[in-house]
């Protein structure tokens, strides 16, 4: 089984890269190929600038997308919504995401946006005919140990037991699936 897992955020100490790289390691400990990208290592052009399409990297990505049984967003939310480098990310990489399964891990700064995955998730399921893990992780500032720092860790053993739940339940969802994208 193939897991393309993406941090989204641009921040140098990003919190949605480390619960991105916890992830990945639960998808690991479950015998799924993980392919982890940090798009702080892409420079894509947005969306509807002329080149963009043409941006280096952009046919790996869309490729990982293409191949992935299953897809993880890692995403910081700002002003009640992803971020977007990763609205950009599904823009420019469009028809790969057709019939994927997606979940969402999320890093915000308040208690009071944690549905603002929801937005992009509709248009995923809309526009591409994605199905949504019906489980995602949210979390705080507080959820981390050495927050913004180079050693900062997930602190909060809730946080990383909802992790772990996440990479099961996409396991589970994507086996049954996988002869209905072929």
């Amino acid at each position: 089984m193939n897991i393309a897992v993406f941090s989204c955020s641009l921040h140098p100490q990003s919190r949605s890269y480390v619960l991105a790289k916890d992830l990945s390691e639960d998808f690991a400990a479950l015998e799924a190929t993980v392919e982890f990208f940090d798009l702080r290592d892409y420079e894509l052009g947005f969306c509807g600038a002329p080149g963009a399409r043409n941006s280096p990297g952009l046919d790996d990505l869309r490729g990982a997308i293409h191949r992935a049984d299953a897809i993880i967003l890692a995403v910081p939310i700002y002003n009640f919504d992803v971020n977007a480098a990763a609205k950009n990310l599904i823009e420019l990489t469009g028809k790969a995401w057709n019939d994927k399964l997606v979940g969402f891990v999320c890093a915000a700064g308040g208690r009071a946006s944690y549905m603002s995955v929801m937005s992009v998730a509709n248009s995923l399921m809309l526009d591409f005919r994605c199905l949504i893990v019906p489980r995602f992780v949210y979390a705080l500032g507080d959820d981390f140990d050495n927050d913004r720092t180079p050693e900062m860790t997930v602190g909060n053993d809730d946080i990383r037991k909802r992790l772990t739940q996440l990479a099961e339940t996409t396991v589970k969802l994507a086996g049954p699936l996988r002869p209905l994208r072929m």
